[in-house]
């Protein structure tokens, strides 16, 4: 009963990725390559995570 007011980590976990690829995207039009590898290494980070969180929920 009380599940219904939990929050799903999944949902923040792609509003992140989706904040990061932006910001890694905004990085790399101004030409900060550095900073762009960086940012898309962390939201493939994320991604993992996603991934895995996906993976146990079906089982």
């Amino acid at each position: 009963m009380f599940s219904l007011f939990k929050k799903d980590p999944i949902k923040n976990l792609k509003k992140l990725y989706l904040q990061k690829l932006e910001k890694a995207m905004h990085a790399q039009r101004s030409g900060d390559i550095q900073s762009y590898s960086m940012i898309t290494s962390e939201a493939e980070d994320i991604r993992i995570q996603i991934e895995t969180l996906e993976g146990t929920k079906e089982t």
